[in-house]
């Protein structure tokens, strides 16, 4: 896994400048001030530098990118009206406000969604193989990884992607969200110990994964019933994002017994002629269902630590998320 931390542990540091080095901001209509040399030019090619790092990381906290994109959008505003020349590590400026953006919007939204049903998938990020699309983007959690991540609070969860995918250190996780070394360390510890009771352990091969894909598809399509229970494990969970809405399930479904009979209940409402196309998401093996040039609905699955069956069925079929990052 590419190392994405900032360069520094001076984060976002103010450091001394020589007044008469600028002795007369110039005014940016919007935007604030810039100082001398430091001209818009030049802040629009420090942000783009960093760009893939910040959409990764708030991709992976927000999980939709069209929220990521906003958040962005603040985050370059906040960067182009600031006096860069007092900002040691730009990078780490950049990250502390893109990180603390996304952090305020996973608080409102927990306010805004008690009580909801139905699991929040993110926005399919589509990997193709060999595609030079950025490193850094691959550093996205997957599917069934989000899923568990929404059980935290969003500072764990903050902190969980901070410190597990990206690999920053307790002391600069504390300095981007403003906490001590030691509640970071806490709270690291709480968010690792509630993702592994959740998750299995294991790690099957892409090409198992693959193997396994097209053989719950072949079943789930052609209403092979006997090769769908043999698929499927006996504690498989179906997860979908459309919250009621495109007659999907409400809530998470559990058992193999229920899982097969909602996936015989709505076959015969997909449409007729769907093309099945067998991609990558978040680096997962992913099938995609296109109804004509319409992408009808994506599914990731999860497999058991053997990696012979199907452990969790992700299904993203809400027309918001369903167009492909």
């Amino acid at each position: 896994m590419q190392d994405a931390r900032p360069d520094s542990p001076t984060i976002g540091r103010a450091v001394t400048t020589d007044p008469g080095q600028c002795p007369v901001p110039e005014e940016c209509p919007g935007l604030g001030h810039s100082c001398g040399p430091d001209t818009l030019d030049a802040a629009t090619e420090v942000y783009a530098a960093h760009r893939e790092l910040l959409f990764s990381l708030v991709h992976n906290l927000l999980g939709t990118v069209t929220d990521t994109e906003d958040v962005l959008q603040e985050t370059w505003l906040s960067w182009a009206s600031a006096r860069r020349s007092h900002i040691a590590n730009s990078r780490a400026y950049l990250v502390r406000i893109a990180v603390n953006q996304a952090l305020a919007r996973l608080r409102h939204a927990r306010r805004d969604h008690v009580g909801d049903l139905g699991a929040r998938l993110p926005q399919p990020l589509l990997s193709t193989a060999g595609a030079e699309d950025g490193a850094l983007r691959e550093e996205s959690v997957s599917l069934a990884l989000t899923v568990v991540l929404q059980t935290l609070t969003p500072l764990e969860r903050a902190v969980f992607v901070l410190r597990e995918v990206f690999g920053y250190d307790h002391d600069e996780i504390a300095t981007l969200l403003g906490r001590s070394p030691a509640a970071v360390r806490q709270t690291a510890r709480r968010a690792r110990t509630q993702v592994r009771l959740r998750r299995a352990r294991g790690a099957p091969g892409p090409e198992l994964r693959r193997a396994v894909t097209e053989r719950f598809m072949s079943a789930a399509l052609g209403g092979d019933l006997a090769a769908l229970m043999e698929v499927l494990a006996p504690d498989v969970a179906m997860w979908t994002d459309g919250a009621g809405t495109l007659h999907v399930a409400q809530r998470v479904v559990e058992g193999r017994d229920r899982v097969v009979r909602l996936v015989r209940a709505k076959a015969p409402r997909l449409p007729a002629g769907l093309t099945v196309r067998y991609v990558n998401v978040h680096r997962e093996p992913a099938v995609l269902l296109f109804a004509g040039d319409r992408l009808h609905t994506v599914v990731v699955l999860e497999l058991t630590p053997a990696g012979d069956r199907v452990s969790g069925i992700y299904g993203v079929v809400d027309p918001e998320n369903l167009t492909l990052a």
